[in-house]
């Protein structure tokens, strides 16, 4: 029985305990709103506000905390978009700067090319000044130099050996190759309309093919010109000069013409790796 009863006062002990936290932790809140609302009370008589129009002013102030945090994650947002506009525009001017110096590298290159036709057809020019405009002419076309040498100068009618005149001119001409080692010299045979089948050609392409290699032979094995910078062709009677309706036509048809071609192997490689 005496267990019993300690046993009910122990509980009871406890239970009032309890009742005497529970209470502590409420007043303890009750003080902290009535504090809140006497503060807020407070500053609302001292604006001169009623309860209901600094609750719109508190409600007003939250909305313009959210608003601020809100602008503060936009700029940083932004400041990021900035950097990284900022590096693409780096990479961008770094890539208009090569831009511009290759373009400035191509330039100096055409110019260089330019000047090397420019001495080149001067040079021929000067090699090839006593001879007349029937026999052979000189120009300058497409960035190459085309000295076009008539048959009457070359060979005889209807033959493919160079004779001693046109051996002459070759001569002189093949001086001035001997000196440029990076052009590509083209021989092109040419004829006019007029069929021809003998024994030795049997029509106009034959006749063009083997004069022009005649013309290589004197200039590589008399005149000691690079064979590896010479290629003959014959174009027979299908890219003319003039019509051949008229003897006048016809003689400036037949010619052969050797073409200078200063190489462009740096130039193409340049503009590949621009690409």
């Amino acid at each position: 029985m005496k267990k019993r009863s300690l046993l009910m006062l122990g509980m009871a002990c406890l239970l009032l305990s309890s009742c005497v936290v529970s209470k502590k932790k409420f007043e303890i809140a009750e003080a902290g709103r009535l504090a809140a609302l006497y503060s807020r009370d407070s500053l609302a008589d001292l604006l001169g506000m009623t309860r209901t129009d600094y609750a719109i002013l508190d409600e007003l102030r939250n909305g313009l905390l959210n608003d601020t945090a809100l602008l503060k994650n936009s700029i940083r947002n932004y400041q990021q978009l900035l950097a990284t506009g900022q590096n693409e525009n780096q990479k961008l001017s770094a890539n208009l700067k090569d831009r511009e110096k290759t373009i400035a590298e191509l330039q100096k290159m055409i110019d260089q090319q330019n000047k090397k036709v420019k001495d080149l057809l001067s040079s021929v020019k000067d090699a090839l000044l006593g001879f007349s405009s029937d026999e052979l002419t000189v120009r300058e076309e497409g960035g190459k130099v085309y000295v076009a040498m008539s048959d009457k100068l070359l060979f005889e009618s209807g033959k493919a050996i160079v004779n001693e005149q046109g051996r002459a001119a070759l001569g002189k001409l093949a001086q001035v190759l001997n000196k440029q080692t990076d052009i590509d010299v083209y021989i092109e045979g040419h004829t006019d309309n007029v069929p021809i089948k003998t024994a030795v050609f049997q029509d106009n392409w034959d006749l063009s093919v083997i004069r022009a290699t005649s013309v290589v032979r004197i200039l590589t094995e008399t005149y000691g010109v690079n064979p590896l910078q010479i290629q003959p062709c014959g174009r027979g009677e299908f890219k003319p000069v003039d019509v051949n309706t008229t003897p006048e036509g016809k003689a400036r048809n037949r010619r052969t013409e050797i073409i200078m071609a200063p190489r462009l192997d740096k130039l193409f490689k340049m503009l590949e790796e621009s690409k």
